[in-house]
């Protein structure tokens, strides 16, 4: 998620983040149109809800009816009306919502792309608008072309990062235009792991005070209490890399600074997008993590990330 607008009138670390509502989510991201907050995630059609305060969340249903025809063409074998790991954008006075087509433990996948002018339902200029194939990987590559997330970077140009297991996460190039990769764009290796199963996917770049931070999530979703997903960043002077952890570790050889790996109840937290109010100093971290007190189900986090002197982010336990 890119917004050339932070979150106007909020400050993030004066908020009572204790959620409530419908927090059923996986692979959450945000936004804020006017007074509502908006989240999407994964689930059928693409998941919404909304909520006045970023605290009490109610369901909106979803964005698309039934898998986009295009789909078909990219993940033949795709039966399900699940669309994964969405990420919204404001850029332009345009929203983008980036969104994955895949199936579980395969690299045959796509991702594509919807656009609105407004999240309001209410609003009579609501409407998405389906943009079609994006990009998408097959079962003879060695990348997944899941989990998209836009980056504008500080000259303008836009690029979408994207990547799960195989040989880890890619960035490539976007036409301003089109909002789609250029012709021939080359695809460069931001982190990956280096140890089979290779365990790395949800790529989300931020930039401030001078670098571009790469959250990502590192092991097992999707195994309820039994998840080991936690989130780890790294950090570059340039867009394209390369990234180092707080040890100095490269990315692309594994490393990664932790920001949350849970606890006793919030099981495997990851998949994270982050955010900025309009101060520009204070954000948050916006995850899915598995209730221990509810069955292990996939539930909305919403949270304070606060930084070091040094620049590094965490989390206040």
């Amino acid at each position: 998620m890119f917004n050339t607008k932070p979150f106007e009138g909020v400050n993030f670390y004066e908020m009572d983040w204790n959620l409530t509502g419908q927090l059923w989510a996986h692979d959450p991201v945000i936004s804020k149109e006017g007074n509502t907050w908006y989240v999407f995630h994964t689930g059928r059609g693409v998941q919404i809800k909304s909520s006045r305060d970023g605290v009490n969340w109610k369901a909106e249903g979803s964005i698309f009816a039934s898998l986009p025809e295009w789909s078909k063409q990219y993940v033949p074998e795709k039966e399900d009306e699940s669309l994964w790991a969405p990420d919204i954008s404001l850029h332009n006075g345009v929203y983008y919502l980036y969104y994955s087509v895949s199936t579980f433990g395969k690299n045959t996948s796509a991702i594509g792309l919807v656009t609105n002018t407004t999240l309001d339902v209410n609003n009579p200029d609501y409407q998405w608008k389906d943009e079609g194939y994006v990009i998408h990987s097959t079962a003879a590559d060695d990348y997944n072309a899941i989990d998209p997330n836009l980056i504008v970077d500080n000259e303008g140009q836009p690029w979408l990062n994207f990547g799960s297991f195989w040989s880890g996460n890619k960035l490539v190039k976007l036409d301003p235009t089109t909002m789609k990769p250029e012709q021939g764009a080359q695809l460069l290796s931001i982190s990956s792991r280096t140890e089979a199963p290779n365990s790395i996917e949800a790529p989300f770049i931020i930039y401030r005070n001078g670098y571009y931070y790469q959250f990502v999530s590192f092991d097992f979703c999707c195994r309820g209490v039994d998840s080991t997903y936690h989130i780890v960043v790294g950090r570059a002077k340039d867009i394209t890399g390369p990234y180092i952890d707080k040890d100095r570790v490269s990315m692309l050889a594994g490393g990664g600074t932790l920001v949350d790996k849970g606890d006793d109840r919030w099981i495997g937290p990851g998949h994270c997008a982050v955010y900025f109010a309009h101060d520009g100093e204070s954000s948050l971290l916006v995850n899915h993590a598995y209730d221990a007190l509810n069955e292990g189900k996939p539930t909305l986090q919403i949270r304070p990330l606060y930084w070091c002197t040094d620049g590094w982010p965490y989390l206040k336990k």
